[in-house]
């Protein structure tokens, strides 16, 4: 269920796998995305399981309407009855507030700087990472006082780019924006490192990049691949502060 968790000063990070929820196949089983065709009831399950496996009050984490853009949302409370609005990174500085990314491939990036009391989660997959996202992310944790040199963040798994096949041309494009993301296949054809291209942005916003799951999504069966399946469920990433009312520890931490 937790396959990967970390502290970071005053925050913490974690990844999921797709084990130990309720839904059934092809969504089997920890499946935490709510648009991607599985019964809305196991999905609330699931997202129960999950954050009572972190020690956290499932409606209390803010979930977003991914659509592979550069939006970002500084939120200070859930959505409630509210629509989910479309953006991908959203930032807080809550401590009683959980946030969450939603990925079958993309990039999850989890971001803290516990000093300020800012942390984000963005959704980077190739179009959000030409687009500017995670950057667009530093940038407003940064209007909430925390200064780059001092956030640490955290990658989840992501199709890795020795499996990520793309057309000549389309990897020309997004090099032509973020040289770091040039790859080729373990078979030799072109395609697209997204990891190594957020990884490099970062690394130009002066923020630092800790060791995180090193999971390829489309070769790990424990894992959901939109690539590899197409019809599939939705990994997560929590990130949160800890200091909040729902601080108490995980039950497992895998």
């Amino acid at each position: 269920m937790i396959a990967h968790s970390t502290a970071v000063g005053g925050a913490r990070f974690a990844f999921t796998d797709r084990w130990g929820g309720a839904s059934a196949v092809p969504y089997d089983s920890l499946n935490l995305g709510g648009a991607v065709g599985d019964d809305p009831a196991a999905v609330l399950a699931n997202r129960e399981r999950a954050a009572r496996a972190l020690g956290r009050d499932a409606g209390r984490v803010v979930w977003m309407n991914q659509v592979h853009g550069r939006e970002v949302a500084v939120v200070d409370r859930p959505w409630g009855e509210q629509p989910v609005p479309a953006v991908d990174a959203v930032v807080t500085t809550r401590a009683d507030l959980t946030l969450a990314v939603l990925t079958a491939d993309c990039v999850p990036v989890l971001l803290a700087d516990p000093a300020a009391g800012v942390v984000a989660a963005a959704h980077a997959g190739r179009p959000g990472l030409v687009a500017g996202v995670v950057p667009a992310a530093v940038a407003a944790m940064v209007e909430q006082g925390a200064r780059p040199e001092r956030i640490r963040a955290q990658l989840g798994p992501s199709v890795c780019g020795k499996c990520y096949e793309v057309p000549a041309a389309l990897r020309g494009d997004v090099v032509a924006t973020v040289p770091e993301a040039y790859a080729e296949t373990s078979w030799g054809t072109p395609a697209v490192d997204v990891s190594a291209g957020v990884t490099a942005q970062l690394t130009r916003c002066g923020v630092r990049v800790i060791d995180g799951p090193t999971v390829c999504t489309l070769e790990s069966s424990d894992h959901f691949s939109y690539r590899r399946d197409r019809t599939t469920g939705r990994l997560a990433g929590y990130v949160w502060l800890d200091g909040g009312p729902d601080a108490a520890g995980p039950e497992r931490n895998g």
